[in-house]
């Protein structure tokens, strides 16, 4: 019996403890952090840890601080991260503790005016200038206790968002009016073109 190709494969679709979709959950967390909603951001931040995605939610919560945050505030979260590695040392991944950290992370990062600065850098001042035009910028529950993937999370950075036609020129409108709180950015009039267009 012959072997599929790597294009012939399934895909594979990594999947948290509760069932979601991995990415999904990535997406909804960071944007739930963008839109100042820590119970959100919370639940989806220790539902990949409780999945063994910790590290991940590490790297995924320090990119989001210089993302999406206004001022040192990665500092911060770097902070914490060193405390939850001190509490683990010695202990074995599987039983890694101190979601406490990951927690106070996702608070501070919540609560922290935001600003897409950074992104809009490298995207729209950088990218653009690199021939990028504006057109290519253009439920059930099941179990108790399991929160629905918001719509806002489906977007041109998931499956189910291309899927849904959506573009990176409606990421940035949505991201950007989603700010909360919003600080006055370097680049907002790029995405006032793009809104516009």
């Amino acid at each position: 019996m012959e072997q599929p190709t790597l294009f012939e494969m399934p895909e594979m679709r990594l999947r948290t403890i509760k069932g979601y979709d991995f990415g999904e959950v990535s997406s909804a967390m960071q944007k739930a952090i963008r839109r100042g909603d820590a119970r959100l951001a919370g639940y989806w931040a220790h539902e990949l840890f409780a999945s063994g995605f910790g590290p991940y939610v590490w790297r995924r919560l320090l990119t989001i601080s210089a993302e999406d945050c206004w001022g040192i505030i990665t500092a911060e979260v770097k902070a914490l991260h060193d405390g939850y590695v001190e509490i683990n040392r010695n202990v074995p991944a599987k039983k890694a503790r101190g979601r406490i950290f990951i927690s106070k992370a996702v608070i501070l990062l919540s609560l922290a005016k935001k600003s897409r600065d950074a992104d809009h850098l490298q995207n729209l001042v950088y990218d653009r200038g690199m021939g990028v035009t504006a057109e290519e910028l253009e439920a059930d529950l099941g179990a108790a206790g399991r929160e629905p993937i918001p719509d806002y999370a489906y977007d041109c950075h998931t499956k189910k968002g291309r899927s849904q036609g959506k573009t990176k020129a409606d990421f940035f409108r949505a991201e950007q009016a989603a700010l909360r709180p919003a600080e006055q950015g370097l680049f907002d009039d790029l995405i006032a073109r793009i809104v516009e267009d």
